[in-house]
Protein backbone atom coordinates (compact mmCIF):
# COMPACT_ATOMS: atom_id res chain seq x y z
CA UNK A 1 0.00 0.00 0.00
CA UNK A 2 1.40 3.37 -0.96
CA UNK A 3 1.84 6.33 1.39
CA UNK A 4 -0.92 8.17 -0.50
CA UNK A 5 -3.36 5.28 -0.02
CA UNK A 6 -2.50 5.05 3.68
CA UNK A 7 -3.03 8.79 4.12
CA UNK A 8 -6.36 8.58 2.29
CA UNK A 9 -7.54 5.68 4.48
CA UNK A 10 -6.51 7.52 7.65
CA UNK A 11 -8.34 10.65 6.49
CA UNK A 12 -11.51 8.67 5.75
CA UNK A 13 -11.30 6.80 9.05
CA UNK A 14 -10.75 10.04 10.93
CA UNK A 15 -13.76 11.63 9.22
CA UNK A 16 -15.99 8.64 10.00
CA UNK A 17 -14.93 8.60 13.65
CA UNK A 18 -15.63 12.28 14.05
CA UNK A 19 -18.98 12.06 12.25
CA UNK A 20 -20.06 9.16 14.48
CA UNK A 21 -19.16 10.95 17.72
CA UNK A 22 -22.22 12.38 19.47
CA UNK A 23 -22.22 16.10 20.07
CA UNK A 24 -21.71 16.91 23.70
CA UNK A 25 -24.57 18.99 25.04
CA UNK A 26 -23.51 21.86 27.23
CA UNK A 27 -25.50 22.12 30.41
CA UNK A 28 -27.33 25.39 30.74
CA UNK A 29 -25.99 27.53 33.56
CA UNK A 30 -28.06 27.53 36.71
CA UNK A 31 -30.21 30.69 36.69
CA UNK A 32 -30.78 30.60 40.47
CA UNK A 33 -28.82 31.43 43.62
CA UNK A 34 -29.72 30.73 47.26
CA UNK A 35 -31.95 33.38 48.84
CA UNK A 36 -32.20 32.90 52.57
CA UNK A 37 -32.16 30.06 55.04
CA UNK A 38 -33.27 26.54 54.07
CA UNK A 39 -36.54 25.31 55.58
CA UNK A 40 -37.65 21.83 56.60
CA UNK A 41 -41.12 21.93 54.99
CA UNK A 42 -43.21 23.65 52.33
CA UNK A 43 -47.01 23.75 52.05
CA UNK A 44 -48.28 21.22 49.48
CA UNK A 45 -51.16 23.52 48.55
CA UNK A 46 -48.68 26.12 47.26
CA UNK A 47 -46.75 23.75 44.94
CA UNK A 48 -47.58 24.74 41.35
CA UNK A 49 -44.97 22.67 39.48
CA UNK A 50 -41.65 20.90 39.81
CA UNK A 51 -38.48 20.88 37.74
CA UNK A 52 -36.29 17.81 38.16
CA UNK A 53 -32.76 19.02 37.38
CA UNK A 54 -30.87 15.74 37.91
CA UNK A 55 -30.82 12.61 40.11
CA UNK A 56 -30.36 14.73 43.26
CA UNK A 57 -32.01 18.09 42.59
CA UNK A 58 -35.66 19.16 42.33
CA UNK A 59 -36.92 22.74 42.08
CA UNK A 60 -40.40 23.19 43.56
CA UNK A 61 -42.22 26.21 42.11
CA UNK A 62 -44.79 27.61 44.51
CA UNK A 63 -47.36 30.39 44.31
CA UNK A 64 -45.97 33.82 43.46
CA UNK A 65 -43.26 31.98 41.46
CA UNK A 66 -41.12 31.27 44.50
CA UNK A 67 -38.57 28.50 43.93
CA UNK A 68 -37.53 26.04 46.63
CA UNK A 69 -34.63 23.79 45.67
CA UNK A 70 -34.45 20.40 47.29
CA UNK A 71 -31.08 18.68 47.10
CA UNK A 72 -31.56 15.05 48.07
CA UNK A 73 -28.97 13.67 50.50
CA UNK A 74 -28.26 10.81 48.06
CA UNK A 75 -28.62 10.27 44.33
CA UNK A 76 -32.03 8.89 43.35
CA UNK A 77 -31.67 6.40 40.45
CA UNK A 78 -33.49 7.42 37.23
CA UNK A 79 -34.98 10.60 38.72
CA UNK A 80 -33.04 12.85 36.34
CA UNK A 81 -33.99 10.69 33.35
CA UNK A 82 -37.67 10.18 34.15
CA UNK A 83 -38.20 13.70 35.55
CA UNK A 84 -41.35 12.61 37.41
CA UNK A 85 -42.10 11.37 40.88
CA UNK A 86 -44.87 10.98 43.43
CA UNK A 87 -45.08 11.59 47.13
CA UNK A 88 -47.56 10.87 49.90
CA UNK A 89 -47.95 12.91 53.03
CA UNK A 90 -50.52 12.75 55.81
CA UNK A 91 -50.20 16.47 56.56
CA UNK A 92 -50.48 19.57 54.37
CA UNK A 93 -46.71 19.92 54.13
CA UNK A 94 -43.92 18.22 52.20
CA UNK A 95 -40.92 17.92 54.51
CA UNK A 96 -37.29 16.89 54.54
CA UNK A 97 -38.23 13.63 56.28
CA UNK A 98 -40.60 12.62 53.44
CA UNK A 99 -39.91 10.12 50.66
CA UNK A 100 -40.45 10.54 46.91
CA UNK A 101 -40.84 7.66 44.46
CA UNK A 102 -39.64 7.90 40.86
CA UNK A 103 -42.34 7.16 38.27
CA UNK A 104 -40.99 5.11 35.37
CA UNK A 105 -42.57 5.23 31.92
CA UNK A 106 -43.26 2.51 29.41
CA UNK A 107 -46.59 0.95 28.53
CA UNK A 108 -47.81 2.40 31.81
CA UNK A 109 -46.33 4.10 34.81
CA UNK A 110 -44.57 1.96 37.37
CA UNK A 111 -42.81 2.80 40.60
CA UNK A 112 -39.05 3.09 40.63
CA UNK A 113 -36.60 4.03 43.37
CA UNK A 114 -37.81 5.67 46.57
CA UNK A 115 -35.57 8.40 47.97
CA UNK A 116 -35.51 10.78 50.91
CA UNK A 117 -35.80 14.53 50.51
CA UNK A 118 -33.43 17.14 51.88
CA UNK A 119 -34.18 20.65 53.13
CA UNK A 120 -35.91 23.20 50.90
CA UNK A 121 -33.58 26.05 49.94
CA UNK A 122 -35.32 29.26 48.77
CA UNK A 123 -33.81 30.38 45.45
CA UNK A 124 -33.96 33.56 43.37
CA UNK A 125 -32.98 34.45 39.81
CA UNK A 126 -29.35 35.42 39.37
CA UNK A 127 -29.09 39.20 38.95
CA UNK A 128 -27.97 40.13 35.42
Amino acid sequence: MSAAQTSLRLAILSTLCCAASPALAKAAPDPYVPAGKAVNCIQTSTIRSTNVRDDRTIDFVTGASRIYRNTLPNSCPSLGFEKRFLYKTSISQLCSVDIITVLQGGPGLSRGASCGLGKFQPMQKTPK
